[in-house]
């Protein structure tokens, strides 16, 4: 008697490709619309297809009158109509006078003939301006600006040589921070 014989295979084996889905195939949205009319030409080879409008159009809404406040075109600005309030504090100042050019000589002057005596910040209270006004009109020479910097920096020296160490490490530290900003 003959025994069937059963290979069973107990080894492993791997798909050769891996498995991807099939590409979508929605349908033609033009064609299958159940209301679609489409009309083909034999000679050009061409196809016309006319849907309706999913609705009917509305008798208060047209392009002439329209009822959406999207569509309807800007209205002139009323004077009195009410505006939005002003962003920056700043803005609800009123803006300075301009300075008289006789002024402006009379600044450039003083700051020319007295540097020290006639700062930015005390010709800006004279003038009823800002510092950053004077330093634009009545600017020193470059020479002078480059001494005046010299003297401030000598002055933060001092300042920092009083410093004790635990300060100045705290300070260092922050220089160094700055430098990979």
């Amino acid at each position: 008697m003959l025994k069937p014989r059963l290979s069973i295979c107990f080894s492993r084996s791997y798909a050769t490709r891996i498995a991807e889905k099939p590409p979508a195939r929605f349908p033609d949205p033009l064609v299958n619309h159940p209301n679609a009319v489409v009309k083909t030409l034999k000679d050009e080879n061409l196809t016309f297809i006319h849907r309706p409008p999913p609705t009917a159009p509305s008798p208060h809404s047209t392009t002439l009158a329209p009822a959406s406040p999207l569509l309807k075109s800007p209205t002139p600005p009323n004077k009195r109509a009410p505006m939005p309030p002003l962003l920056r504090p700043s803005a609800y100042n009123a803006t300075p006078p301009r300075m008289l050019d006789e002024d402006m000589k009379q600044l450039r002057k003083l700051r020319l003939s007295n540097p020290e005596k006639y700062s930015r910040t005390k010709l800006a209270k004279m003038f009823k301006c800002t510092p950053n006004f004077v330093s634009k009109v009545a600017a020193l020479p470059r020479p002078q600006r480059k001494e005046f910097a010299r003297e401030i920096e000598a002055k933060h020296e001092n300042v920092r040589e009083q410093w004790g160490e635990k300060k100045a490490t705290f300070v260092a530290i922050k220089q160094k921070r700055r430098e990979f900003w």
